[in-house]
């Protein structure tokens, strides 16, 4: 068992400022939770993504954090965000210790507003695609490789707008999962500077699942 970094415990504390492109509206819009995992893993610090099913009807295909939709029986984001976790990946929620929770953001392709919750992974436990019809791999990122600037690029939608991106672990992870973690990278101090100007254009096997 570790205890929990004291960046992981400042960024619970900031008052992080949220993208023009993440801000809810004012009205409207689903309440959902993600789970930003943090733990120490094989290759030292690292995060817990998914890859979305192929076969999804919305963001198919696409790496993100475990959560989904704040149910009625749910106990607010938090509650939601373990037990999607727990769903989708198998993770054991007693090996969790909640941070905290960071601004709503907002998820305009899926009408989600959507709170990050921090968790640490004190006593990790085993996890694989609990959940085969939502969930094609499960992954432990280390942020080694997501700061590291040979991984780290831009990717341009053809509507004009480009976003940052990370390919890690046979992953190409973009939209929303990816400003997320670029922001959180930035406000912690993790990041490593890279090349903004490396920029391409979003593959079209990714764009077809995304215009689903």
């Amino acid at each position: 068992m570790s205890g929990v970094p004291p960046w992981l415990t400042a960024l619970a504390a900031q008052d992080v400022a949220v993208p023009v492109g993440l801000r809810p509206p004012k009205q409207g819009g689903r309440p959902a939770a993600v789970l930003l995992l943090f733990g120490e893993g094989p290759y030292g610090m690292d995060v817990l993504l998914i890859q979305r099913s192929a076969k999804g009807r919305l963001h198919a295909g696409q790496p993100a954090f475990p959560g989904g939709g704040i149910d009625p029986e749910d106990d607010g984001p938090i509650a939601a965000a373990l037990r999607e976790a727990e769903e989708e990946t198998g993770l054991d929620p007693s090996g969790v210790r909640v941070v905290g929770t960071m601004p709503e953001l907002y998820v305009w392709r899926s009408d989600n507003r959507v709170t990050p919750v921090l968790g640490w992974w004190h006593t990790p436990s085993k996890v694989h695609a609990a959940s085969p019809d939502e969930v094609d791999a499960v992954e432990r990122v280390p942020i080694a490789e997501l700061v590291d600037p040979a991984n780290r690029l831009r990717l341009a939608h053809p509507s004009g707008f480009s976003g940052p991106a990370f390919r890690v672990r046979g992953l190409l992870v973009w939209g929303f999962t990816a400003m997320v973690l670029d922001g959180v990278l930035a406000a912690t101090g993790l990041e490593v500077p890279w090349d903004r100007s490396r920029i391409e254009d979003l593959p079209p096997d990714i764009l077809g699942m995304a215009a689903r």
